[in-house]
Parts: C-alpha cells; structure tokens; sequence
C-alpha cells in the first residue's frame, strides 16, 4: 500500500490560522479556540485577517472565501489551518482551489462535518493526511481530552484508540488507510475526484440532524456504488440528533446500518467516538492503522 505524503508535526511557536470558509461564524465564537491554541504555544494569525462577514448563511462570498483559503494555503509560515465551523460551503469552493503551492509546503488541515470536502479531496488526489477533530466553533463544549489529542496529533503522538465493544460489531481485524467523514457529504462526493479511494481501506462515517430514512438511503448510495464491498473495514461513529417519522422507520440507527454489512466478513465497529459529540476523538485521516474489533475495540497507527 503506498505511504501517506509525509507533512512536519509543529513545533511550539510555529505559526497556525483559524479561517472560515463555510457557514458564517463571529470573531466572538472563534475567541476561546483562539486563546486555546494560543495556551498552546502556537502563534494564531490575527482572527480580524481570517474570519469573514456575513454573506447571507456563509461567511463571505465565495470569492473571498476562496482567497482567504488560497492565501493561507499557499503560506509557507503557516504550518496548520484549523477550519473555524462546517455548515455548509466547503463544495461551492473546493474546485476553485490551486494546490499547488501545498504540494511545496504541505500543512495540516483540520476540521469535519462539512470540512470532509477538504480532508477527503487532498487524500484523494495527493495522498496527504489531515486532521478529522473538533472545530474552533465546538472547542468550548468539547471534552478537553479530545481537544488535548489534537495537538498530540499535530506535534506527532499518535496514542491508540480503546472503546468497549458493541453488541452489533463484527469482530476481526483489518489494516488500511484511515478514510471518510460526515456520511451525507461523502455522499455528495461520490463520483468526483474528491471522494476517497475505498478499496482495501478503512472507512468511517458519522453524521448529524439526519431522518433514519435519509441515513438508510445513503447507506443504499454506498452499497449500490460498491463502496461497502471495497472496504477492508467500517467504523461507525456518532449519528447525533437523528430524527425519525410519523409513522416511525421501526428500526434503530444501529439495525438500520447492520442491515447492509451481513454479507461483508470484515471488522465493523460502532458507536466509536467520533462525530457532533463532546468527545470527539481527533483521527488521522488517510494514515494507515490497524483495527482490532473483538472483546474490545483498538484502532493503532501504523508506520
């Protein structure tokens, strides 16, 4: 399997960016976060140069949500960018992007929910990894162990994940590059060169505000494009606020997954911590790990 594009962990004093590219966020949200890294070590870009206004649900146009991307990106002093909320918006402007100075001076990208768009396009096409964890907007209601496990990650420990099993798992274990993110982007993606290469890689899914009926047919999207059947394992986080009809779906978020795995004999793990969540666990995505699903549930690094 071909390793990861290798991009430096940070130093304290390096130079970092909280930006909003989606959904329109105030300086005032972003306040905590940016004092947090800050505690951190790491010197934030003023929030006046990163946070746009408002333009209707986003923050600034595209245009300038594009340049304020671009700029940062193609920074060689900035070592991170953490991506101030999701929302929505990510899509509108992904294609509009030039990477080519990343390629020069890769950096870590973090975020998810709608930052999938990002953390997924720059695996897809440039076999980089990226930062799937908490937001600047989530910091001050986020466990301060997954906010701590941030900057492990981004100064290079990578600490195992242990959760107690489910009763729905499929045990075994399984190795592959870590992939996915929010389950209703990854499906808006399917079939362009942002969406993730699935085969012999471990995908993981999470989502929020969904109708179980929705959750179902995007769970049909991923089997009928073979997705399902290409992976070497799925891990099932956090479907968080999930709302259901009436008359009811009659089935649970874990009976409506299970239903489409029977025929895979690949580890599956569910309710693991990731997702709109107080503790969500920060993942590298697109680094190769090991998953171990049995009496307990182990997700390891590797290389």
């Amino acid at each position: 399997m071909e390793k990861s594009m290798q991009i430096e962990y940070l130093n304290k004093g390096d130079k970092v960016a909280i930006i909003s590219i989606a959904k329109y966020i105030s300086i005032e949200e972003c306040n905590y976060a940016y004092n947090y890294i800050t505690d951190k070590g790491f010197k934030v870009i003023s929030l006046n140069k990163t946070i746009l206004t408002k333009r209707g649900m986003f923050s600034g146009t595209d245009h300038e949500r594009i340049q304020l991307l671009q700029e940062n990106l193609d920074n060689p002093k900035v070592k991170a960018i953490f991506f101030a909320r999701g929302g929505y918006g990510s899509v509108r402007i992904i294609d509009k992007i030039n990477f080519t100075k990343f390629l020069i001076n890769p950096k870590w990208l973090i975020g998810f929910s709608d930052i999938t768009v990002f953390l997924s396009h720059i695996s897809s096409n440039y076999n980089f990894n990226s930062i799937h964890a908490p937001m600047p907007i989530n910091y001050s209601s986020t466990l301060e162990s997954s906010k701590m496990e941030i900057f492990n990650l981004l100064t290079g420990f990578k600490n195992p994940i242990k959760i107690p099993s489910n009763k729905y798992n499929n045990r075994g274990t399984s190795n592959g590059k870590l992939i996915g993110g929010n389950l209703s982007i990854l499906c808006s993606l399917l079939n362009s060169n942002s969406f993730p290469k699935t085969t012999g890689n471990i995908l993981i899914i999470e989502d929020v505000d969904e109708y179980l009926y929705s959750i179902e047919r995007m769970m049909y999207t991923l089997k009928r494009s073979g997705v399902l059947k290409n992976i070497s394992g799925l891990i099932i986080g956090e479907f968080s606020k999930t709302k259901d009809n009436k008359p009811k779906f009659g089935k649970n978020i874990y009976q409506l997954i299970n239903q489409f795995l029977f025929e895979y004999k690949y580890p599956v793990c569910y309710n693991f911590p990731v997702g709109h969540i107080q503790n969500n666990t920060p993942i590298i995505i697109n680094h190769r790990v090991k998953l171990f699903v049995g009496k307990n549930v182990e997700l390891v690094y590797l290389d």
